[in-house]
C-alpha cells in the first residue's frame, strides 16, 4: 500500500494557479507536478471558494479579539502566581 503524500499550502497553491490561469489542461498540469487531475480539480475549486475570504477583512488576517486577549493575559496571570506558589514549596 502506498504511503499518502503530504503537500505543502505553497505548492497547492501554485497548482491552483497554474490551473486558473487556463493555459494549460487539467490532465497537463497534474503530469507536471505528479499528481492526480482530481487533485488539481479539488484545490482550484477550493482556491476560488477562498478567494472571498481574501478580500472580505480588508486583506488583513483575522487576529484576536480585545476579549479573547484579555482572557488570555488573565490566564497568564493566574499561571504566574501558580508557579509561584509551586516554586515557593520546592524551596523548603
Amino acid at each position: 500500500m502506498a504511503k499518502r503524500r503530504k503537500f505543502t499550502d505553497q505548492f497547492k497553491a501554485k497548482v491552483a494557479l497554474e490551473a486558473l490561469r487556463g493555459d494549460r489542461t487539467i490532465q497537463e498540469i497534474a503530469a507536471k507536478h505528479q499528481v492526480h487531475p482530481n487533485q488539481v480539480s479539488t484545490w482550484k475549486r477550493q482556491a476560488v471558494e477562498g478567494m472571498a475570504d481574501v478580500f472580505s477583512h480588508g486583506g488583513k488576517p483575522e487576529g484576536p479579539t480585545e476579549a479573547e486577549v484579555k482572557e488570555l493575559h488573565a490566564k497568564i496571570g493566574r499561571l504566574a502566581v501558580e508557579n509561584d506558589f509551586l516554586s515557593e514549596g520546592l524551596k523548603r
